[in-house]
């Protein structure tokens, strides 16, 4: 394979040379053109036109000759004849190769067969590619390709590069949608002194002007709440996270993130956000409000109302309406019983309290199963710290984790804003490292901050969800890979 590679290279250059002896040079400078999907929009016959692309299919035919050229909006046939260009200009076009970036210009033309085409007058060599582009991508071993090559992807499949521009699309309007609900977009530091608003491992780094080490932030979480105090009542920020843990289909160390802060609100102004921001994505971006998600092509529904139902009720419904009254070996023997039913791979070994099990439980057997935009409410305390407790129920803190398609998109709380209480759920949390308590972010809340709705979506699973993807690698440009 490496020495065919070389064959071909070898081939280009000899095809580059040939070209700089006939006066085309390989590498070219600005060309003023047209967008080919904005000239097939406004196509009239014989309409002059200048076009520029990349070349991903060359038929010669002698007299006659038909490239296909692609600029990234559009596909379109250029037609190459010997009586319409220079004896130089249709001469030099054979030394053209798959991959090759050229200008043309000519006239708009329809073939017999319907075909919209642009009989070249005269072309301009932009940039001679040297390596031989593929054909497809298919199979497991092309598909790492894919990601570790991902501009030769996005060069020869149409579907990346649609998927892309959706995503960009997606985050623009996400900011927009924000905006016009008077939210402010605001940016807080990635570097941090220590990691806070998650329960995950950082990535380490070292200030040289300071000389004391830092973090990459896990979380924009707690600077965001410090805005709130600071009179600011409305926060969006849409930036990246970073946590040096495990990669899988729905884990990339670095992540997109947009955590939104509403003074005044609660955990009910967070899901209505959810209820009005997705229908507006799909309205204005996807086109429609179904979606076919994943190999199974499972159909989720984003029109709201949205299913609302307590970590609880979801236990019970499955495990029994008096599971939370046994003891803790009958629910170990119950829950191993159920994981044989279903074939389900339930990590019991180490678990030792009820609190563990059921989560696990929760986590393994029944999450999975809900496909559509679910709102999960009233879960344990001990799992979210940062949340305010539930009136009714102190062992339970008034959140929701929304669930599409059995995966976690988001949590939304009620925010903790005592600082007396705040700062006992971080000293649990914390056990004997105290040190990782965030004392200013205690002292802002003893400043006095309002009372709050907060939440954070993964935008990178938001996009997954919305496109029917369902690996994260499929919706991140250039996502961590081992070393090749």
């Amino acid at each position: 394979m490496a020495q065919e590679t070389n064959e071909y290279r070898e081939q280009r250059l000899q095809s580059m040379k040939t070209l700089k002896e006939m006066g085309y040079e390989p590498y070219g400078c600005k060309y003023d053109h047209e967008d080919l999907v904005k000239v097939r929009a406004a196509f009239e016959e014989n309409k002059a036109v200048r076009v520029a692309g990349r070349l991903l299919m060359i038929r010669r035919m002698g007299k006659m000759n038909f490239c296909t050229m692609n600029d990234g909006t559009a596909r379109f046939q250029l037609i190459f004849k010997r009586d319409e260009l220079s004896e130089t200009a249709f001469a030099a076009f054979k030394q053209l190769n798959l991959g090759d970036i050229i200008g043309a210009e000519g006239t708009l033309f329809t073939t017999q067969k319907g075909e919209k085409s642009l009989i070249v007058k005269e072309w301009t060599m932009l940039a001679k590619a040297l390596e031989q582009p593929p054909e497809k991508f298919h199979g497991l071993a092309d598909e790492e390709a894919c990601y570790r090559r991902r501009y030769v992807d996005l060069m020869t499949n149409d579907e990346t590069r649609a998927r892309f521009f959706t995503r960009s699309k997606l985050l623009a309007e996400i900011r927009k949608y924000l905006w016009f609900k008077g939210f402010t977009e605001v940016e807080t530091p990635i570097l941090q002194n220590q990691a806070g608003g998650a329960a995950a491992k950082p990535f380490f780094s070292h200030f040289n002007a300071l000389d004391q080490d830092c973090v990459m932030r896990i979380a924009p979480e707690l600077y965001l709440k410090r805005l709130l105090v600071g009179g600011m009542n409305k926060v969006f920020e849409l930036g990246k996270d970073f946590r040096n843990e495990g990669i899988d289909r729905t884990h990339n160390p670095e992540f997109t993130v947009c955590e939104i802060y509403e003074a005044y609100g609660d955990r009910t102004s967070m899901e209505a956000i959810m209820e009005g921001l997705l229908p507006h994505l799909c309205d204005t971006v996807i086109g429609k409000r179904e979606i076919e998600y994943g190999e199974s092509k499972t159909v989720i529904n984003f029109n709201p109302p949205y299913r609302r139902v307590e970590y609880k009720t979801l236990v019970k419904e499955l495990m029994g309406d008096d599971w939370f009254e046994l003891d803790f070996a009958t629910q170990l023997e119950k829950a191993k019983v159920k994981g044989k039913e279903t074939d389900t791979n339930l990590e019991l070994d180490g678990v030792t309290t009820e609190l563990m099990l059921t989560h696990e439980v929760y986590d393994k057997l029944i999450e999975k199963n809900l496909m559509q935009p679910t709102f999960v409410t009233r879960l344990p305390h001990e799992f979210v710290p940062l949340a305010k407790t539930c009136k009714d129920d102190p062992s339970l803190v008034d959140v929701f984790e929304f669930v599409v398609a059995g995966r976690e998109l988001c949590p939304g709380y009620t925010e903790q804003n005592d600082p007396l209480e705040q700062r006992k759920a971080l000293e649990n949390q914390a056990g004997e490292d105290t040190e990782k308590i965030d004392e200013d972010f205690i002292s802002a809340l003893e400043c006095g901050m309002p009372p709050t709705g907060g939440l954070g979506f993964g935008v990178d699973r938001l996009v997954m969800f919305l496109t029917g993807c369902d690996s994260i690698r499929d919706v991140v440009l250039f996502p961590q890979l081992k070393k090749a």
